[in-house]
This record gives C-alpha cells, sequence and structure tokens, in this order.
C-alpha cells in the first residue's frame, strides 16, 4: 500500500533511515539538518507491506508551475527486484496528474537509468557527476 508521508513525523523519520541505508550509506554520505529540513515542502511517499513496515519511499519537489522532480527513490535491499519500485512511481504519477502535474524530472544514478526507461522516462542532455557518482537528467511528460 501506498500512502503520503507527512513531513517531520515518525513515518518521515523512517523514510529517512531506509534512503540513509540505500542511498547515503553505500556513498559514506550523510543527510546534513540542512538538506533535511529543505524537505519541509516535499510530498513525501511509502510504500507499506502487509504487516505495515516501510518497505519503500519517494519524494517529490516542486519546481516550476505543474513540473515536479522525483527524488530519493529508494526499495529496501531485500525487496528490490519484486516490482515495488515501479508499482510505486506508477501509482505516484497517476497522483501527480490527477494533481494537476505534467512532467517529472529526475536525476537518475547510472544504475538505475534502464529501470527509468521502461517506466517512459527519457534522458536529455550529457551525464553529470552528483554525489560522486554518473547521473543523467532524466524526464516524463505526463
Amino acid at each position: 500500500m501506498i500512502a503520503s508521508i507527512e513531513f517531520a513525523t515518525p513515518e518521515y523519520d523512517e523514510a529517512v533511515s531506509l534512503r540513509y541505508k540505500i542511498l547515503r550509506k553505500p556513498l559514506d554520505l550523510e543527510f546534513s539538518e540542512e538538506q533535511l529540513m529543505e524537505e519541509f515542502d516535499q510530498f513525501h511517499f511509502g510504500y507499506y507491506n502487509l504487516q505495515g513496515k516501510l518497505i519503500a519511499c519517494l519524494s517529490y519537489q516542486l519546481k516550476e508551475d505543474g513540473v515536479l522532480k522525483m527524488r530519493q527513490v529508494a526499495v529496501d535491499d531485500s525487496q528490490q527486484g519484486r516490482g515495488i519500485g515501479t508499482r510505486m512511481v506508477k501509482e505516484t504519477e497517476n497522483w501527480a496528474q490527477s494533481s494537476g502535474y505534467n512532467k517529472i524530472i529526475l536525476h537518475a544514478r547510472d544504475t538505475a537509468v534502464k529501470f527509468y526507461k521502461k517506466l517512459n522516462y527519457s534522458i536529455k542532455g550529457k551525464d553529470f557527476t552528483e554525489v560522486g557518482i554518473k547521473h543523467f537528467l532524466m524526464e516524463k511528460t505526463l
């Protein structure tokens, strides 16, 4: 089940912990308090299993009128490869479209480009380095 997560709640803290475990710790990076405080006005979503355990999450940041930036997509390593990330992205895309947004952009790690291409995202421009690894700007019109 996918649910909205409110900023500065225990559920948000749980999502930050999952993001740290999957996205930051392998790169030996921490979240700064400033980075987390900047997320106060973003849209956060969690994917919960039948036991109510958070197993995946993502956030959207409003970039400009009608455009959202998908950020911090994380699926627990024990749950990867089961279609959870795909379901979460598709369901939140439906939310975005029904909420009046018409485009989603994201910075995909080079290892995630194939995943996003399967979801009809396209690469825009050349690769760039972010958090020490290669990324690509990708986008999808809803």
